[in-house]
């Protein structure tokens, strides 16, 4: 028989596990209930927000960017369909596998892409631009095997003149985390295009357009179902520069494979005609993403191509300085211009003779003629009595020492040195023997070749100071209108008297006619100019070809034409070349005479150089020497 007593205890063992039992379950079903409220309520509109994103996704649909064109309507930058391709990185489960297979089929380094993913910081990265249509084939063809990598069919930046005008017209970039968080850029998104240099950068509120938005469904994936709906973008709007292509083309030609720039400019208007510089670069090779490798070839290169040298290149001036001379004296009238001084061939300061670039000196010249045969003597002289305050002074009159205003990036000022400089910059006193250098356009003294080619222009027109400018206008495609750029008018500056400015002008003509600038001659139109040959260094060898290159003097030609009324001024600066004379003055007639030739950009020619004479005493312009 069964114990009363023990079946007593095991009925209380088996009640004390059953409430054991119930108040894990219990705790159990809490547990389940607190983690359901936690998903539903607390945690609920997040989870919401995933569920809405993975099944639907908002594209940004780049617009396509405006048109640039020179003058006359030629293009010089596009925008052509391409096929760009992006991964997004909250569908992807396996990195290294996916960039493997992206490796294998797009010939892609799984490196640099897990580089630049880390380096974006982003979800959605692209990882090339610019597919031919076989990859974007390949890649379609792989869909299941490319958790969450996407093309799209996009526009992309084409310079169909290659690197012709490239420092002018620059180039578009994907936009970096700091331009992200500039005002500027505000409501753009990361990975957009935008200009990086030059008239693309400038300009780039008026040529990125608006961006548009998709909002499509995916499947787990990532892969586009359907559209459920559509903003489409506003193309940017289009730009007109100033510029003549053909001008511009020509001045890269003969400038060829020496570094250097050339400046053509309206007197009459600040408009940029030509603006050349070189070396130069492709820009579509920028625009489309350079590998890191390649960038940093490009910026480490010797001959600075990615250097605006019309802009930022700053050069000693040599003797095209002599203008600004002529405009100190003829402004302070320090000397009688029609006082000849004695030039021997040197100029006996304290213990250093200043030599002339003529051994043998000029003889006895006044203001004409040592502008006319380049006499460095004469301008030894008149810096010593004019002093480098004065100097100063009439320098920045012309506009040197400070930004010319045009509208391209990065311009540089140049230097107009004076004690006040010097003691800031150095630390040291003025000496009156560097006073003597600068009179010739040596020592501290330096500029652009844009601003010389202002200077020659202002001479040009009679005193009239433009701001020199590369864009003519922009046309608003929604108005399908041009609003014409309207700079500052240009202002009068009383650089001379009216008188002095004239002498200047019947020297700077009577120098191409029979002096420095004889190989500036034309049978076409009568050019006026001066030759500057700016020293690199102060020791050279016996001659110009026992010394390398990168010693050799730079050659300097400023000119307007025509004589009467100027349509064109022309600054040219060639790098290492030796006498403007010799190097740069051919050049600038060449494009002086291309421009002029054409109809349509002169209202009337004026006589030939041969005929300077009779034509400077009718109009009163006495030539002597």
């Amino acid at each position: 028989m069964t114990d009363p007593g023990s079946s007593a205890i095991e009925l209380g063992e088996v009640q004390r596990r059953l409430w054991l039992l119930k108040i894990g379950v219990v705790i159990v079903v809490g547990l389940l209930v607190l983690r359901l409220w936690q998903l539903q309520v607390r945690d609920g509109p997040h989870y919401q927000h995933l569920s809405q994103h993975n099944r639907t996704r908002s594209i940004v649909l780049h617009p396509a960017r405006g048109l640039i064109y020179d003058r006359n309507g030629f293009l010089l930058a596009n925008s052509v369909p391409s096929f760009n391709v992006y991964v997004e990185l909250s569908d992807v489960r396996n990195r290294e596998r996916l960039f493997q297979k992206l490796e294998d089929l797009l010939a892609l380094d799984a490196r640099e892409l897990n580089k630049k993913i880390l380096t974006h910081g982003r979800t959605r990265v692209k990882l090339k631009a610019g597919l031919s249509l076989r990859e974007a084939a390949i890649v379609e063809s792989h869909r299941l095997d490319l958790p969450g990598v996407v093309v799209h069919p996009e526009y992309q930046r084409n310079y169909p003149q290659g690197s012709s005008a490239a420092h002018v017209i620059g180039y578009i970039g994907e936009m970096s985390e700091e331009q992200l968080g500039q005002e500027k850029f505000h409501g753009l998104v990361q990975g957009s295009m935008i200009g990086q240099y030059g008239v693309e950068r400038m300009y780039d509120r008026a040529l990125r357009g608006q961006a548009g938005r998709k909002l499509i469904e995916v499947d787990a994936l990532g892969h586009e179902k359907r559209t459920i709906f559509v903003e489409k973008p506003q193309a940017g709007n289009d730009v007109y520069l100033t510029l003549d292509f053909r001008l511009q083309k020509l001045a890269e030609d003969v400038l060829g494979d020496e570094a250097g720039a050339i400046v053509a400019l309206d007197p009459q208007t600040g408009e940029t005609l030509a603006l050349a510089s070189q070396p130069g670069f492709d820009p579509n090779a920028l625009s489309h993403g350079l590998p890191v490798e390649e960038w940093n070839v490009l910026l480490q290169d010797p001959r600075h191509p990615l250097t605006n040298r019309a802009i930022q290149g700053q050069y000693p001036p040599g003797s095209i300085f002599k203008i600004i001379m002529a405009g100190a004296v003829l402004g302070t009238r320090a000397i009688d211009p029609t006082e000849r001084i004695r030039c021997g061939g040197g100029f006996r300061f304290g213990k250093r003779t200043f030599r002339d670039w003529k051994a043998n000196g000029h003889g006895n010249v006044d203001l004409h003629a040592a502008m006319m045969h380049s006499c460095d003597v004469y301008f030894y002289r008149l810096g010593h009595r004019l002093g480098i305050e004065t100097i100063a002074t009439h320098a920045k009159r012309f506009g040197l020492g400070q930004r010319t205003g045009v509208d391209l990036p990065s311009e540089v000022t140049g230097i107009v040195p004076s004690p006040e400089w010097k003691q800031q910059t150095q630390g040291e006193a003025w000496y009156p023997g560097e006073t003597i250098s600068v009179s010739i356009g040596q020592g501290f003294v330096t500029v652009t070749p844009l601003q010389m080619a202002n200077v020659i222009a202002a001479v040009g027109n009679h005193g009239r100071v433009y701001t020199p400018h590369v864009v003519r206008g922009v046309r608003q495609r929604e108005h399908g209108m041009i609003q014409e750029w309207n700079p500052a008018r240009g202002h009068a500056v009383q650089l001379v008297q009216p008188q002095g400015l004239r002498r200047i002008r019947t020297a700077l003509a009577a120098v191409v006619a029979e002096g420095t600038g004889r190989r500036a001659r034309s049978s076409l139109v009568g050019i006026a100019g001066k030759t500057g040959t700016a020293q690199v260094v102060g020791l050279r060898e016996k001659s110009e070809d026992d010394t390398p290159k990168k010693f050799r003097d730079h050659a300097w030609f400023v000119a307007y034409a025509p004589l009467a009324r100027p349509r064109i001024a022309v600054a040219v600066l060639v790098e290492h070349m030796g006498q403007g004379g010799a190097v740069a003055a051919p050049l600038a007639k060449q494009l002086i005479e291309a421009y002029l030739s054409d109809p349509s950009n002169v209202e009337r020619m004026a006589p030939s150089s041969s005929a300077l004479h009779s034509r400077a005493w009718q109009e009163g312009e006495a030539v002597h020497g």
